[in-house]
């Protein structure tokens, strides 16, 4: 056996050195998949408390650390065009003088509330294993519907021309140290039962946005918001707009 060995110890060598190569490779890659695992941003956004409308919309952060949220974007499809929404500050009371029976304009102007700044925005670090809630889902509706202008008649528009049919929730923010943003979003589906109005998820996760093509997407959208100082856009009033110019 020994001299066996020792005749064959060249081979023997270079399959030793073999082995240990691929031993320290799936050592490294496992350090590489633990690191990039801590590494990796990760937002739930989610139903809480009830399946409906009236539930409340949860955000979670599950990453290894803090995220800075900045924007938290609202979007509603509708039959008739979209409506979006900066919805990260909190919707400010209205006081009487603000009623528009009052000031004979069709908007009500906003006024501060006082306290402290988690009183007014949700914008700020959300902790590791830490979730908000941003209010429930037929709160945001009813909020983008009021900003256009929509009369409501419960959980549905007056008018019987406009369908609510989808609510998108749009989160953008900062991972720790990163300078690059990330960004979470998802969808779910408005079903109207007649009596109550479904809320169905169109996918069974939050879709992660934090790939490079997506984060420097992100950082564009993020420097147009701050340029534009956005509060609140929509298809619906351009299409409206449009029609009045034209005739």
């Amino acid at each position: 056996m020994l001299d066996w060995i020792s005749q064959h110890s060249k081979a023997l060598g270079v399959f030793t050195n073999f082995g240990t190569l691929l031993i320290w490779l799936v050592y490294a890659q496992l350090l590489y998949l633990g690191f990039r695992r801590q590494r990796r941003p990760r937002l739930i956004i989610n139903r809480g408390r009830k399946k409906d409308i009236d539930a409340l919309c949860i955000i979670s952060n599950m990453s290894a650390e803090s995220i800075f949220i900045e924007y938290i974007i609202a979007e509603l499809k509708t039959s008739e065009g979209t409506i979006t929404m900066d919805v990260t500050d909190f919707e400010q009371e209205y006081s009487e003088e603000d009623d528009p029976r009052n000031a004979g304009d069709e908007r009500q102007r906003r006024t501060l509330t006082p306290g402290s700044v988690g009183e007014n925005t949700r914008q700020g670090p959300l902790d590791s294993g830490g979730f908000l809630h941003i209010g429930t889902f037929d709160g945001l509706i009813k909020r983008l519907a009021r900003d256009e202008g929509i009369e409501m008649a419960g959980h549905r528009p007056k008018d019987a021309n406009i369908q609510f049919e989808c609510l998108t929730i749009r989160i953008i923010g900062v991972y720790g140290p990163e300078d690059m943003p990330v960004g979470a979003e998802r969808s779910f589906d408005l079903i109207d039962n007649e009596h109550y109005c479904a809320l169905t998820p169109v996918t069974w996760d939050t879709q992660r946005l934090a790939s490079m093509r997506q984060r420097r997407k992100l950082r564009r959208m993020v420097a147009e918001l701050n340029s534009k100082n956005f509060t609140s856009s929509s298809s619906m009033r351009r299409a409206a707009s449009e029609t009045d110019s034209s005739a």
